[in-house]
């Protein structure tokens, strides 16, 4: 059991995420510093976890554009919660020593509510009750909400961790999360970051359909790489009005999902199944290679699961044609691990009364203090008052 207590400015977190690809629960731990203004983050560790075989299937049961009860959003916040809970402890023993002050819990986005352009709410479920009394750690959670009832976009909420850790480099660098949605966040001046459309959303849906689930997502790119791109399903797919609305912006599997593309397909004959995979793989690749140029990007710096795409990462790479594109791993940032890192940083802000959004790139009114508060046993933990939001952040390594 772990009991947390006061602390001052340096604390041990635990970030937990699972993305909207809903392949597993990422935990990473860290230890967090201010140090005057620049905040220092040391990775320890990451594990990931797959669900549990009934938790997935009511999960991917009741994911849009399937309907539900409130029976089932029940029965699945509490199974989440439960299974973010056994991930939590996992990490708290093989991570960090045994203790963390503080856990942070993305949970499990099932709908991202966007009317004509703007965001009307948003729905993460994962009850965190079950993490704190699980782990006997305060729990921050529903980080999205807040920049979402402050005009926001609620998404990227990465963005300030990646103003943050790449401001001062040269030129116009750009960090790129291809998870099953790709997210930019533009380092530049005023910082942009959106959603700039599909990365594993349409890919992994393809491969599961088409394969009548014997396989979740492509391993290697091996059918992008066996198939042709159809040059009419992509010109229909570039079509989407999304692509040209302005940003900020966000998206999700509301809109790019299996019903989706089977409506684009309508009226065209037949077309093998390694020839859908290379084509929507295609898609990806020319969207955020559209959103890259379209903002002046000089590198870009990937992570998420589509860096494990061979087939996807060489389409961007002709696409982006002389712009360096390299993975967060090469900057010291482990690339599997940076999302569950970013809501570690999130939470640790909260809990310091800082605000965690950018509003340049949420399209919030404001930067807001994100999330809501579970105690654990011993309580909220005690922060010094005498904090100023950070300027920048370091990655630092830990220690042999």
């Amino acid at each position: 059991m772990i009991i947390d207590g006061s602390c001052g400015t340096e604390m041990r977190v635990i970030g937990l995420m699972s993305g909207t690809s809903y392949d597993a629960i990422d935990a990473a731990a860290a230890d967090l510093r201010l140090d005057g203004d620049q905040l220092v983050l040391t990775p320890l560790g990451m594990l990931s976890q797959p669900y549990p075989d009934d938790v997935l299937r009511e999960l991917a049961g009741l994911l849009p554009p399937a309907s539900t009860t409130v029976e089932q959003v029940c029965r699945l916040d509490t199974g989440i919660g439960q299974a973010f809970a056994r991930v939590a402890q996992q990490a708290v023993e093989q991570l960090s020593g045994g203790y963390a002050e503080l856990i942070v819990s993305h949970g499990q986005t099932v709908f991202h509510w966007v009317d004509d352009g703007q965001v009307r709410g948003t729905l993460q479920l994962g009850q965190p009750a079950w993490i704190a009394e699980a782990t006997g750690t305060t729990v921050v959670s529903d980080l999205r909400s807040r920049d979402v009832a402050a005009g926001g976009q609620g998404a990227p909420l990465v963005s300030i961790a990646d103003v943050l850790w790449l401001r001062g480099r040269p030129g116009v660098p750009i960090a790129l999360n291809l998870g099953g949605i790709a997210n930019i966040t533009v380092v530049d001046g005023d910082p942009v970051a959106f959603d700039t459309g599909p990365a594993n959303a349409l890919i992994d849906a393809v491969v599961t359909e088409l394969t009548v689930g014997r396989l979740g997502f492509d391993a290697d790119g091996v059918m992008a790489g066996r198939g042709q791109v159809h040059s009419e399903l992509l010109e229909r797919l570039l079509a989407e009005p999304y692509y040209a609305l302005p940003a900020p912006k966000s998206t999700g599997k509301e809109l790019f999902n299996l019903a989706y593309l089977a409506r684009m397909m309508e009226g065209l004959p037949e077309i093998p199944a390694d020839d859908v995979v290379a084509t929507v793989t295609a898609l990806t690749a020319r969207t955020v290679a559209d959103a890259v140029r379209r903002h002046g990007g000089t590198e870009v710096i990937a992570s998420g699961g589509g860096i494990r795409n061979p087939a996807l990462m060489q389409l961007l790479a002709a696409e982006l044609d002389g712009v360096p594109v390299r993975t967060t791993d090469d900057l010291g940032l482990p690339s599997a691990a940076k999302e569950a890192l970013a809501f570690a940083v999130l939470g640790f802000l909260t809990v310091h009364g800082l605000g965690g959004t950018v509003p340049s790139c949420t399209g919030a009114r404001h930067s807001s203090v994100l999330g809501s508060i579970t105690p654990g046993l011993g309580g909220v933990p005690q922060i010094s008052a005498d904090v100023r939001p950070p300027a920048s952040l370091l990655i630092e390594s830990a220690p042999h």
